[in-house]
């Protein structure tokens, strides 16, 4: 079991006032498997006009808030306290050879055979999405996973191959992509981060007709050997969870090549990035604006609180 403090800050600075802001948080950890939120707290300033706490159709927790007054800087802190107990994941040579696994939903949502509640959900994360087009691409996708996912192979075995081709295939290069950089070319640049590698795994396992998920979190970072943990060294982190009958989901991290661990901390799920933004809305006004964001993960039992300083994470909209 380990616990943690997560510190979660976004600042937005406009040119102009802005009159009028709607916005919508992902920044609220949901429950799950393995995963406990045991303290949450919003700070937004200014402070809302209104604000309501929902879920949203995948279950994530999500805040709603609206700012009336003119304001030229918006500051959102997410404070959270969580629980994480490391999953023990299923033995991937006795998972079913993913031809089945493929053809339990397609038969399943066809009518052919009954599916639990659980399966039928997965169905949804079948499909291409906003940021994980299919169409024509499709094939290129299923070309390069079906070199990990040969006739007859345990479909987990085949998931771990796929992440480390992926990992070994393609260069983690922040400066290489923005959140809105389709999937197609980071496949032909061979470079991206966390949020692409997800998506491109994604759109490989969906093009086999495999159901998987976008996973957006956080990711315990280690400062150097002597140094102490800086606020705000740590960033944001997306993963892909896949489907498997009889073990239900099943998470992988392609950008490090690893199952999550106790070091995953999972904050919301869809079926790409854009289903779970942490901070994302409208506005009025404001002209140009910047953004900066800061994420710590802190384990409970380091003891004193860490001292300021660090270099801000990515901006909200690129989770790394």
């Amino acid at each position: 079991m380990a616990l943690y403090e997560i510190l979660h800050d976004t600042t937005y600075r406009y040119d102009s006032a802005v009159a009028l802001s709607q916005q919508v948080a992902h920044l609220r950890p949901r429950e799950c498997a393995g995963q406990r939120t045991l303290a949450h707290h919003l700070e937004i300033a200014p402070a809302p006009a209104r604000r309501s706490e929902r879920s949203d159709f995948f279950g994530n927790p999500v805040t709603a808030f609206a700012l009336h007054a003119p304001h030229t800087e918006l500051i959102v802190r997410a404070r959270s306290r969580i629980r994480v107990d490391p999953p023990a994941w299923p033995e991937p040579a006795a998972s079913p050879p993913w031809e089945a696994a493929r053809d339990h939903l397609r038969d399943g949502l066809s009518g052919h055979a009954p599916l639990r509640a659980d399966a039928r959900d997965a169905g949804q994360y079948r499909f291409a999405s906003p940021f994980v087009a299919l169409g024509d691409e499709a094939a290129q996708y299923a070309d390069y996973a079906l070199a990990s996912f040969t006739p007859g192979r345990p479909v987990l075995e085949a998931l771990l191959a796929l992440s480390a081709r992926i990992h070994a295939d393609f260069r983690f290069d922040p400066a290489a992509t923005s959140v809105a950089t389709p999937v197609a070319e980071v496949f032909a640049a061979r470079r991206g981060v966390c949020q692409d590698f997800s998506h491109l795994m994604i759109a490989c396992l969906r093009a086999l007709g495999l159901a998987a998920r976008y996973v957006s979190g956080y990711l315990l970072t280690e400062p150097p050997p002597g140094q102490p943990r800086l606020i705000g060294a740590d960033a944001s982190h997306a993963w892909v969870a896949l489907w498997c009958p009889g073990a239900g989901w099943i998470d992988i991290d392609p950008t490090n090549d690893l199952q999550p661990g106790s070091g995953h901390i999972t904050l919301a799920w869809g079926r790409d990035y854009g289903d779970v933004c942490p901070l994302r809305g409208v506005i009025l006004g404001g002209g140009g604006h910047s953004v900066e964001v800061a994420v710590t993960v802190m384990p409970v039992e380091e003891g004193p609180p860490p001292r300021r300083g660090g270099r801000p994470a990515r901006a909200a909209d690129a989770p790394d």
